[in-house]
């Protein structure tokens, strides 16, 4: 969120920048798909009317060590998918 009135600590958004992306919406969705598939972040994908991202849940029944486990795989799931979208091109 960026207003910090609604920023959230438990459901926490997540929004990819980088200029290389073309596909925001795509590019989450295919990073969201990864992170599933390696066992690494379960239903990460943002919500229909939120803006395109990710949405990862740090509520009470979410340990500090799983979301910094799962850390690394999001940078490698975010790197694997420039490669592959370099490669497309």
């Amino acid at each position: 969120a960026e207003a910090p009135q609604t920023r959230s600590n438990t459901s926490v958004c997540l929004k990819f920048t980088d200029p290389r992306i073309a596909d925001g919406a795509g590019f989450a969705r295919a990073v969201a798909r990864r992170l599933e598939r390696e066992g690494a972040a379960l239903d990460a994908g943002a919500y229909r009317d939120a803006p395109p991202g990710l949405r990862l849940w740090c509520g009470a029944t979410v340990e500090l060590a799983d979301v910094q486990a799962m850390l690394p795989w999001l940078d490698w799931a975010f790197h694997a998918e420039i490669a592959q979208a370099a490669e497309a091109a």
